[in-house]
């Protein structure tokens, strides 16, 4: 009876020590949080529902999409002028057909995604008069860019697709993974000193991707900026859209039906 009492208490002590040792999460924070701070603001057109947003030749491109219940917005592209907030319209799509997404320039060229279409359109960069159409297997579109080689899309997915701008084939795909675990709704993208940025959907942040293998190496908690932003503003929807001056060597970004866009300085 003894040895059982003794027994029992030695269980129960070592119950007790186990459960006094610090639980290891299953997945730890490794990727470290990029530290920023806004440095400027410029007015932006609240109807404009951004999907796209890019520097070239310093000028700042943006492409806008159409959601049918808001009835005040079109699917765009223009030039912004940062002093005013006036959008140079150049592209307008037809918004009982298209919804305007993803754009990026390469080689002279403007691309533009369509949403649910699987459609893509191709403009002289500098007239921006249309040349051409392409087709693509991903069910929808959301975000483009370029590494200067090929263009890179993402559709919503924790996957980017990397394609010829000389076929319009697909070359490789690459998932994104932060910790091990993938990363969805991958949206409007930027690809900023080697590394890839997205805005990922319906949050405030933004990711920095290592384009040789998917992994999330830092990102951006632009909650501040968000929650400044919807103060001022309360029509304002989700964070997308990031912008990079190379010239300038400045960030720039804004958000669905937002009144500004920001100018952010960060360790690129």
């Amino acid at each position: 009876m003894k040895r059982a009492m003794i027994c029992s208490f030695l269980m129960i002590g070592m119950m007790g020590c186990r459960n006094s040792q610090p639980v290891t999460p299953l997945h730890q924070e490794t990727v470290p949080v990029i530290s920023h701070y806004v440095t400027n603001n410029f007015p932006h057109d609240t109807s404009l529902f951004t999907e796209g947003f890019l520097f070239h030749a310093g000028r700042l491109v943006e492409s806008t999409g159409a959601p049918l219940e808001l009835t005040n917005t079109r699917s765009l592209i223009g030039i912004q002028d940062l002093k005013t907030g006036t959008l140079d319209i150049k592209v307008v799509l037809d918004k009982a057909k298209y919804f305007g997404e993803g754009i990026a320039i390469l080689k002279g060229k403007l691309y533009q995604l369509t949403y649910k279409n699987q459609l893509g359109f191709i403009y002289d960069a500098t007239t921006f008069k249309k040349i051409s159409e392409f087709k693509y297997a991903n069910l929808e579109g959301w975000g483009l860019t370029t590494d200067d080689r090929s263009l890179i899309m993402s559709d919503g997915t924790d996957n980017l697709t990397y394609i010829s701008p000389n076929t319009m084939s697909p070359l490789k795909t690459i998932s994104v993974r932060e910790n091990g675990q993938p990363v969805t709704k991958l949206n409007e993208l930027e690809f900023i000193k080697g590394y890839i940025y997205a805005n990922v959907y319906g949050t405030n942040f933004i990711v920095k991707i290592d384009p040789s293998n998917g992994d999330v190496v830092g990102k951006l908690d632009l909650t501040k900026v968000s929650i400044t932003e919807k103060n001022m503003n309360s029509s304002a929807a989700e964070m997308n859209g990031i912008a990079y001056d190379p010239i300038a060597d400045k960030v720039y970004i804004t958000g669905k039906l937002w009144a500004h866009i920001y100018e952010i300085d960060f360790n690129k």
